[in-house]
This record gives C-alpha cells, structure tokens and sequence, in this order.
C-alpha cells in the first residue's frame, strides 16, 4: 500500500517501502550506496533534533550527506564553487507502517551552475543514485 506521503519529482527521486521499518531502510540505503561508490558523510537525525532545539515531536527522519569522491573531485575540477551543492542528499523517513527514502536528483541541483563540464559528471551521479534507489526498493 503505498503511502499518502509523497515527494516533488522535480528534485527528488523517492522510493516508498510499506512495512520496511525505519532502520532497516536506513541500512539498506548505506549499503546501496556503497555498492555505487558513495560513502555517507553526515547524517542528520532530524527527530532529535527538533526535540533538542525545539522541544517537538517529530517522526524518525535522517538527512544523509552521500559524497562519491571520484565524482566530486570531478565536479570540484570543472567548478570549485559546487561545494556549495555537496555532498548529495539522501533522506529516509518513517511513513505509515513503512518507510520512505528520497534521494536528491543531482542533475536537478546542478541545473542552476551554469558550467557545461558539469553536466557529464551530474548524468554519472544521478545514473548511480537510481541505481542504489532500485537497490533499496528491491529491483
């Protein structure tokens, strides 16, 4: 059953996992990203957060900073400023008995630095994010 929850396909691409549990979609997304070469950097566990600094209650909720270093050396060459848009977000959320993963779409965040040497390295990434999508939903 999919889940009323849904993410903007314009940025995004998300991947709705009825009756996946929260931790083991987060273990499914590190594992898929390693296999595309991508290491998670960060992680910020938002549920805490807002509980910490703001006192609210808040489903669990992670944003994580996924970097492949090859593609970002790649990317730095071509534009040094395009740190700016790194590491590649990666988010996982529970949702209705289930879990959703949303990954940022990195031809999308690219799209506003005008630098034609970008564009190889934005189509690798984004190629390599779908890929650990299906991993995660299965496919």
């Amino acid at each position: 059953m999919r889940s009323e929850t849904q993410a903007d396909p314009t940025y995004g691409y998300t991947a709705h996992l009825p009756g996946v549990s929260f931790e083991d979609a987060r273990s499914r997304v590190a594992d898929a990203l390693k296999q595309q070469g991508f290491g998670v950097l960060t992680e910020i566990d938002v549920k805490t957060t807002l509980k910490t600094k703001l006192d609210l209650d808040f489903r669990r909720y992670v944003i994580l900073g996924a970097c492949n270093p090859q593609l970002a050396h790649q990317a730095l060459e071509a534009e040094l400023g395009i740190g700016l848009l790194l590491p590649c977000n990666v988010c996982v959320w529970e949702d209705g008995g289930g879990s959703v993963v949303s990954i940022a779409r990195p031809d999308a965040m690219f799209e506003i630095v005008k630098n034609d040497a970008l564009q190889a390295v934005a189509q690798e990434a984004d190629r390599r994010l779908r890929l650990a999508l299906d991993h995660v939903k299965g496919t």
